[in-house]
């Protein structure tokens, strides 16, 4: 098993001073996610999401007419819980030697590879909207813009007032709207504090609440993407949270560090998420 020694974290006597890094992108997809517990302690690894049919509208009925019985139906889809795992392991000299404190900084990192496993599920899961919820920019040549978020609002329907309406950008659209003119222009965050409806909202543009996040670059998978997302569209069924545990060996003195999640991410409800995409050819 790879091992961390003294020589993979920077020994005190040999260098002074460490620069803090960021490791990873900012973690902003899980945010949105409704947790759901339900699952937790009891049996089973397969959920089923259930969705009521509509029974129609109703129907003028003349005088003396009975009337006939809607059946009322459901649908479900099934998703299996999955367990995301990491682990690190550290030698005593590491421990005792090493800058500040490795073990301590193993927890921390392992805790938020985790967390952005999960919200890499959550982003691969709003790449994957087709159908209905996915706006298509006019040519296959164009990448996404501030300016398709206008249009792409209109498939919410009457349902653009359930609630607020969070849009996940790349920094080049975030740029866009930081610089548009006209009827949608960009509303900093300070002027909206007190209504966003999660941590990391930059500003408003078009009626919506503004997060950036570099995984959605043009480089990155789903190149340039954006999202609109409601309150209630995505959820996240834990079966356990996230598990630190730690194992000591004694034959060769060194501690080993894992972190855990048992959980299952899911469009709980397609009709509050909008994808927008560069056109197919």
């Amino acid at each position: 098993m790879a091992q961390t020694k003294l020589a993979n974290i920077i020994n005190p006597l040999v260098i002074a001073d460490m620069i803090d890094q960021k490791l990873v992108d900012n973690i902003k997809f899980a945010p949105l996610a409704t947790i759901d517990n339900t699952l937790v302690g009891t049996p089973g690894n397969t959920i089923l999401v259930p969705a009521w049919s509509y029974i129609g509208d109703a129907a003028v009925l003349a005088e003396g007419v009975s009337l006939t019985a809607s059946v009322m139906s459901t649908t479900s889809t099934s998703a299996v819980i999955q367990k995301v795992a990491k682990g690190v392991q550290l030698t005593d000299e590491a421990v005792l030697s090493g800058f500040g404190d490795p073990a301590g900084e193993a927890v921390d990192q392992l805790t938020l590879a985790i967390a952005s496993a999960v919200d890499n599920d959550c982003l691969s899961i709003l790449h994957g909207i087709t159908g209905a919820m996915l706006y298509q920019t006019s040519a296959s040549t164009a990448a996404p813009a501030a300016t398709d978020i206008v249009n792409a609002l209109e498939l919410f329907g009457e349902d653009i007032e359930d609630g607020p309406t969070v849009a996940l950008v790349s920094p080049a659209v975030y740029t866009q709207m930081r610089t548009a003119v006209g009827a949608n222009t960009w509303v900093p965050a300070s002027e909206i504090a007190a209504n966003v409806a999660v941590r990391g909202v930059v500003g408003e543009f078009a009626g919506c609440q503004v997060m950036v996040s570099n995984k959605l670059k043009a480089n990155a998978a789903g190149a340039g993407d954006i999202f609109l997302v409601k309150p209630g569209a995505l959820r996240i069924f834990l079966k356990r949270d996230t598990l630190v545990e730690s194992d000591r060996n004694i034959e060769n003195f060194t501690t080993l560090l894992t972190a855990s999640k048992h959980y299952v991410a899911y469009l709980y409800n397609a009709a509050k998420a909008v994808r927008i995409a560069k056109k197919s050819n």
